[in-house]
């Protein structure tokens, strides 16, 4: 359902796709796609400036890279054409993917994790070569949050716990380098730069 608590009659829309849970929603850079990911195993691409809102069955995201994670059955993350459909790569994780987050100033992607591990690992990316693991939860970690200056990561697991970590860099480092001047530059951005 699609609410706007702003207005009386606030359930603006239902959309409809999925056979199983939703277990996962985000949002695309524009704000004009939703991509739901559910237990049926299935992406469904929701274009907002369709009045309906229906499931697209062609991929109409303007930027053209979509990372999803698979639970205990598939343990893998992929990524997708969102333009095509098409998936680029897959890499195993061996292990339930929980959450996915993009670095904002490097080609990085870190995953959370449940059984077998419980842990995050940050990957390389194109390669997804694994660059280092952060074990600390002892159930699956079901939720990551990144700071403003992109450095620190919040994890929160099924252990009831929340935990802080510097994944991306150093806070004072990125504070320095986002106060300094630099000649021709412009802001790195994933859904951009990535074919």
């Amino acid at each position: 359902m699609n609410n706007d608590v702003r207005i009386r009659d606030h359930i603006v829309g239902t959309y409809r796709g999925h056979s199983q849970e939703v277990c996962g929603l985000k949002w695309s850079a524009s704000g004009q796609q939703l991509a739901s990911g559910g237990n049926d195993n299935l992406i469904h691409i929701w274009d907002r400036r369709r009045s309906s809102m229906a499931a697209a069955h062609q991929w109409l995201h303007r930027a053209n890279l979509l990372a999803s994670g698979g639970g205990g059955g598939d343990m893998s993350i992929k990524f997708w054409n969102t333009i095509t459909g098409a998936c680029l790569n897959s890499a195993n994780t061996y292990a339930q993917v929980c959450g996915l987050l993009w670095s904002k100033s490097e080609r990085e992607l870190l995953s959370s994790h449940g059984f077998t591990g419980n842990q995050l690992t940050l990957w390389k990316y194109p390669s997804m070569v694994k660059t280092a693991e952060l074990r600390g939860h002892t159930s699956r970690v079901l939720f990551l949050a990144q700071s403003p200056d992109g450095c620190t990561v919040a994890s929160a697991a099924g252990d009831e716990t929340l935990r802080f970590w510097n994944v991306f860099g150093d806070p004072a480092e990125a504070a320095r380098e986002k106060s300094a001047p630099k000649a021709n530059s412009e802001p790195f951005s994933w859904v951009n730069r990535i074919r």
